[in-house]
């Protein structure tokens, strides 16, 4: 990838196989016939999230992921702002581990990068499988520190 980066804001740091993790970014992004360009991912409390989402969207309410698309033309990039605290309620409503549930909202981000979309059923459908589809290839016993 060009630069994959990693930021946390108004919440404690913990480890990660970012390695990992980028590549795999990296396989989604080309298996999708993209390239990868620059992408930040800003890790962040409920109530940051909440203020970038009432600021640059006009959405009053908490949410998982806002995602910034600033691809052009096949070079995939963006920022992917994240709340850990709705990761954490998420994983624990769907009886998931966090890392799990994190990496599928990461994934989430990059697809709509990509050009997925989710606001109908059949676009949500179709944003699932292709996250279950890139989830099944994380062997999260390898992505432990």
């Amino acid at each position: 990838m060009n630069g994959l980066d990693f930021f946390f804001e108004e919440i404690n740091p913990f480890p990660i196989r970012w390695d990992l993790l980028e590549n795999h970014i990296e396989f989604l992004i080309t298996n999708e016939n993209k390239k990868p360009g620059e992408i930040s991912i800003i890790l962040c409390s409920d109530d940051y999230l909440l203020k970038i989402n009432e600021q640059y969207l006009g959405h009053d309410y908490y949410t998982d992921i806002v995602t910034f698309d600033y691809v052009k033309k096949s070079v995939i990039s963006g920022d992917l702002f994240i709340s850990v605290d709705r990761v954490k309620e998420n994983a624990g409503k769907f009886n998931r581990p966090f890392k799990e549930e994190l990496y599928r909202v990461i994934f989430h981000g990059v697809l709509h990068l990509v050009g997925y979309k989710d606001k109908t059923e059949a676009e949500g459908k179709q944003m699932k499988e292709k996250e279950n589809f890139y989830l099944k290839r994380v062997d999260f016993k390898k992505e432990e520190i």
